[in-house]
């Protein structure tokens, strides 16, 4: 079902309040995970990311110069299962779709930005790579859980080439890290900012690079990613700020 641009509200017509809370939900539009900021129907238990609060009817991406996508509520049963070509992850709502070309992008997924600087480091999001993720050990997603073999995944690779990060591997790494939070008795994350969640990685992964500030960056990276596909600016905004200062 496709969607013109307009004021979004629930299902039975309620409008939506930017509410920020400090916990996790599932975006009723594209049913993925949110944290913190979102648009809310108190009344009816109904949530939104902003970006599947302000769709476009259609929008294009770099990656896909001769493409238009269009926004669909959900995607037409014709078309059966279908994939984000960004992360990976099953379609379940709210996307953006290419009929020429069949590729589809989550909302907050097409919202991933092509550029991002953590303290002197550029990184840059790629379609294709020659690398390994630092996170997973694999230049793309096709054999990881739940990614089907036809879709390689969007990567964050550093312009130095010592970084390099699956969007899906940013994303599970830290909603892992979230299952072992600690939380009050309403649903709140009890860590005060989401860019002080802890992230448990193993350096040995990759001995060679497992420098205090090759893994600070890492964690850096890691949550400032998740904070884009999670809808939440003030993560992104809040690592590359604080976290990005080396002892």
């Amino acid at each position: 079902m496709a969607m013109e641009e307009g004021v979004r509200t629930c299902p039975i017509g309620h409008e939506l309040e930017l509410k920020n809370f400090r916990k996790q939900y599932i975006c009723d539009g594209c049913k993925e995970q949110g944290y913190g900021p979102r648009y809310r129907c108190e009344c009816c238990d109904y949530d939104l990311h902003d970006v599947c609060m302000f769709t476009t009817e259609t929008s294009s991406h770099d990656f896909f110069e001769t493409c238009t996508f269009r926004f669909f509520e959900r995607v037409p049963k014709k078309l059966g299962a279908r994939y984000c070509d960004a992360c990976g992850k099953d379609i379940n709502g709210f996307v953006y779709h290419c009929k020429e070309k069949g590729w589809d992008l989550h909302p907050c997924c097409r919202n991933l930005k092509h550029q991002l600087h953590i303290e002197d480091i550029e990184f840059r999001l790629h379609q294709k790579v020659s690398s390994r993720c630092t996170w997973c050990n694999k230049k793309n997603i096709q054999n990881l859980k739940g990614c089907p073999m036809y879709i390689r995944g969007w990567s964050y690779v550093s312009k130095c080439k010592k970084y390099h990060f699956h969007v899906y591997c940013a994303m599970e790494s830290v909603l892992e890290n979230l299952k072992g939070c600690d939380y009050d008795e309403d649903g709140h994350l009890t860590v005060k900012k989401m860019e002080d969640l802890p992230i448990q990685l193993n350096p040995g992964r990759n001995k060679r690079r497992a420098s205090s500030k090759y893994w600070k960056i890492v964690k850096v990276i890691l949550k400032t990613i998740a904070g884009i596909l999670l809808s939440d600016p003030t993560i992104t905004l809040g690592c590359m700020l604080s976290e990005a200062v080396w002892n």
